[in-house]
Formats: structure tokens, sequence, C-alpha cells
């Protein structure tokens, strides 16, 4: 029996009921997520063997573990309970952001970034994500469910929300992580029915920004060197250029199948700065091929789809803005990190999902997987 009206309707939570939904789950989304945790385990082992041994390998294990413990938990939770905590996620993001500026937040590889806790690091920019899906969708919802675009005032409430922590996070300076903010921001008010004005002004703050950026001394030289490197490598040889030409090397010698994993010339012999973090992509690339890489970008392609398809299938407002959110943080994210490995995006320091070791990465990368999955259940159960 279905209980209609409302965004929370669901089932009686019935033994039935929990079986069926742990049964209708969307296991191509959920399989697509847990192979590539999987191959990101061997990149991240072959990658860090010759220095840590298996310390990488057994962190990123522990950190896909409590990850889908955590998307779980959110796939199980009451999808009234997420909308009404939507407001308190987003509130723990902000003071997150906040007390990484403070003198509890640690530098490294220049962006102040991070809170260190006993045997841990923790990233409040990817809580972020995770708080802007659910904290725009929560204001830009409550129209949609009538099939009205969102008012003028809705929509400056969604503005502010999300240039917070998106001037939070260029504060540490974090650029790949506000972009990927950005985008998703955009991606929820395009779907939400805002008026295209508001888009059309939004990507032209963003291409003033880009140009201001580049042309003056807002950024640190690293950090401008890191925006230019992959149209220049040889302005910076010694730094951020010598990175990026190395990452080409790496893929280049790949071929169609590879040097064979933990067989990498450039990645067996420590050529490539970090890794295990930013640069994965590049030890698929070299050590597994066009035909490794292929199918991590095929594997990360089905969450992309699987993600627009619960989004398209929504049976709400909230649901869906939450679905389109989480692709538009997850599509900008795969494709700078793919692109700046490839040489053909700046370098922007942004994980690729699910592969990159990174604890706080795969934590939010998870979470936005059971987000997806406790949409999908619940279109599911309204359905009959």
């Amino acid at each position: 029996m279905t209980t209609q009206g409302g965004l929370g309707a669901v089932w009686p939570k019935t033994a039935d009921t929990r079986q069926l939904s742990w049964t209708r789950s969307d296991w191509g989304l959920l399989l697509s997520a847990a192979a590539l945790c999987a191959i990101g385990a061997l990149l991240v082992y072959s990658a860090t063997r010759n220095v840590e041994g298996a310390g990488s390998l057994v962190r990123h294990l522990f950190n896909t573990v409590v990850g889908v413990t955590l998307a779980v938990v959110v796939m199980r939770t009451d999808f009234r309970a997420i909308r009404a905590l939507a407001p308190w996620v987003y509130l723990g993001a902000i003071v997150g952001l906040v007390l990484v500026l403070s003198p509890l937040g640690s530098t490294i590889n220049g962006s102040r970034s991070w809170i260190q806790v006993p045997g841990f690091s923790i990233q409040p920019a990817e809580l972020a994500k995770v708080a802007l899906c659910v904290g725009l969708a929560m204001i830009l919802a409550e129209r949609g469910e009538r099939g009205a675009p969102p008012p003028r005032r809705d929509v400056w409430l969604a503005g502010g929300v999300a240039a917070l922590p998106i001037l939070l996070v260029l504060a540490q300076p974090d650029l790949g992580s506000a972009l990927v903010l950005v985008m998703l921001s955009v991606c929820v008010l395009a779907v939400s029915g805002a008026s295209r004005w508001w888009l059309a002004t939004i990507f032209t703050a963003m291409a003033c920004a880009a140009v201001i950026a580049v042309t003056t001394n807002v950024l640190d030289p690293y950090q401008r060197a890191r925006l230019t490197a992959f149209a220049d490598p040889d302005g910076d040889p010694t730094g951020i250029g010598y990175q990026v030409q190395q990452v080409k090397i790496a893929i280049g010698s790949g071929g169609w199948t590879g040097e064979g994993l933990f067989q990498g010339r450039q990645t067996q012999g420590g050529f490539i700065p970090f890794q295990q973090t930013d640069f994965v992509f590049s030890v698929a690339g070299e050590e597994l091929g066009f035909v490794g890489a292929a199918i991590v970008i095929a594997l990360l392609g089905t969450i992309l789809v699987r993600a627009v398809l619960i989004a398209r299938r929504a049976q709400d407002s909230f649901g869906r803005l939450v679905a389109v959110g989480v692709v538009g943080w997850f599509l900008f994210q795969v494709l700078e990190n793919i692109g700046m490995n490839l040489g053909l995006m700046p370098v922007t320091g942004l994980p690729l999902p699910f592969v990159s070791y990174g604890g706080s990465s795969m934590f939010a990368c998870w979470v936005a997987i059971g987000l997806l999955e406790n949409v999908h259940l619940v279109s599911l159960r309204r359905l009959y």
C-alpha cells in the first residue's frame, strides 16, 4: 500500500518493504562504483608500493568500506529526514570551511584545505558538495512541486546559499573544488526552471573571473602556472609543467594494452608526483593501456547515465534536483580530472571519483551514491 501526498510519501516500514528496497536498488550504479573502487585500489597500490608498501592500499580499502557504510545509511534514511536535515548539513559544511581558514586548518600543496585530526585529515570542501546538492534542492523544489518555476526570491536565496561556500573554498584557495560547486549549482538552477538570464549571468561572471585570475596577481604564481601549464608545459619546466609532461609520457607509452600492472616505467620510477591522487588515471593509461583506461571511463559513464535516469524518473522536484546536483558534480569532476591527465584541461587538483586515493573524496562520493539510491527507491515506491 502506498501513502500519497507530500515529499516523504513512503511505504510502511515492514520486512517485505525493506527486502524490496534492497532487491530494487539500482545495482548498475552500485556495482559500477564498487568496481571503480577496486580498480582504484590496484592503481593506488601500483603508484605507491615502492615508497609506502601496502600502506596507501590499506587506507584506500578502509576509506571504501567507510564510504559504502555511509551510502547504506543515507540510502536507508527516510526521505523526509534527508530534506529536514539539509539545513544542518549545509551549516556543518560552512562551519568546516570556516575552521579550515582558522589556525585549525592545515596547508597542503599550496592550499589551506584540510583539518588534521588524530589518524587522518578532513577536507570540508568535499562535504560542501553534498551540502549544496541537498541545500539548493530544498530551496528550489517547493515551487517545482506545483509545476511552476522558482520565484525570483528563491533564486536569489539559492544564489546566496551557493556563493558562501564557493567564496570560502576560493579563499583556501582551492579553485578545482570551487569550480565543482559552481557547476553543480548551475545544473540545479537550470533544471529547477530558473530564468535563462540567471544562467547567462553566472556564465558571464565565470568567464570574467577566469580572465582576471590568469591576467592579474589575484592568484599566486604557482597557482597561475597550474592553470596555464596544460597549454604551455615549457613555461614551468621544473614545476607543474614537468608533471604534465611526465603524465603525457606515461599515458602515451601505454598503447592499447599497457605495459602491465606494476610494470609502468613512469609509475614505478616515481616520475609523477601525487600520482595516486590527481593523476591516478595516468597509472591506468600506462599500465592497463587504452583498454584499461576505457574500462574506467565506461564505468564512470555508467554512473553518470544511471544518475541521469534516476533524475528523470524522480517523482518529486526535491529528489530530481538532488540527483541533478550529483550529475553536475560528477560530470565536471570526471571531465576535469581526465582532461588534465590528457593535457587538455588545467591542473586543478581534483581527484577522480571512487578511483583516486583520499578519504574525504571517497566518503562524499559514496554519500552521493546513497542519495541517488534513496531517490531511486522513493520513486519506485510511488509507482506502486
